[in-house]
């Protein structure tokens, strides 16, 4: 615990910048159905890689009109630049291992810090924290409304990470995977339609580096290992909601919202999808 501690403390754009923004407060267990741009939620997205965090909390964030802080894509941009931590990194996301504690509270406070100046209130965090260590630092310094955990059989995450895809001119995220498993042995079946790209980007489409097989499973097992345990750290606060995926955006987005008590919000969700 003396060295969460002295992360904290040596992370202090992190302490300070949390407890100015994020300081309203709102149900745990129940969303709020007030007007959704007066909803200053304080939400985390668990969930193995591939599962979808980041299209639903990107979601959630237009609908709610709260910032999405995605730590992979903190990361992905620390990649990009010439910054003190862009090798590091790259060697990181190479070997498929999990980015440690003192990266990402860095590259977090620096998001803060830019969301401060901005006047950002709430926020819906995903990939962070990662591990119990996380929570606590998290804990520390803001109180989380609500820990969403998204669960997707593993055999289906890993046919969506694998059908990844990037366009390299305009950023957009595609998926290439046309994926239909039939119901057997009491699992339902789930069926997901590949989310393919307009025609000017079909030509430009990248694979991520990490999207291998092995990197893929490497992660998986990290997961496991390592994260797993944050769900009970939240689970055991009464703020753990388990949603599993029936299926692709179509079946899966009206009934998260459902489960957040956010479906009576029609048109808002018209303007999230």
């Amino acid at each position: 615990m003396a060295a969460v501690t002295r992360l904290a403390k040596r992370a202090s754009p992190f302490s300070s910048i949390a407890r100015r923004c994020f300081s309203s407060k709102v149900n745990s267990h129940a969303p709020p159905r007030e007007d959704p741009k007066n909803s200053h939620v304080r939400w985390v997205f668990l969930g193995c890689p591939g599962v979808g965090k980041g299209t639903y909390a990107s979601r959630l964030s237009n609908l709610l009109g709260v910032p999405h802080i995605a730590t992979g894509d903190l990361v992905r941009e620390e990649l990009t630049s010439s910054g003190p931590l862009s090798s590091q990194l790259s060697e990181i996301v190479k070997q498929g291992q999990l980015v440690s504690d003192e990266i990402i509270i860095s590259l977090l406070s620096k998001k803060l810090v830019s969301g401060d100046a901005k006047g950002e209130q709430g926020f819906i965090l995903d990939g962070f924290p990662r591990t119990i260590k996380q929570a606590e630092i998290l804990e520390g310094v803001t109180d989380i409304d609500l820990v969403i955990n998204l669960r997707l059989r593993e055999d289906v995450l890993l046919e969506k990470c694998l059908g990844r895809r990037i366009c390299n001119q305009c950023g957009g995220n595609f998926n290439v995977a046309s994926i239909n498993i039939k119901a057997e042995n009491g699992n339902p079946g789930i069926i997901m339609a590949p989310l393919l790209p307009p025609r000017d980007c079909m030509s430009k489409l990248i694979t991520r580096s990490d999207d291998t097989e092995a990197v893929v499973k490497e992660r998986l097992r990290i997961y496991n290992e390592m994260t797993q345990p944050v769900e009970e750290f939240y689970r055991s606060r009464g703020k753990l909601l388990e949603f599993n995926l029936p299926g692709g955006i179509p079946e899966s987005w009206p009934k998260l919202l459902q489960a957040l008590n956010l479906d009576d919000y029609e048109d808002k969700r018209s303007a999230a999808a």
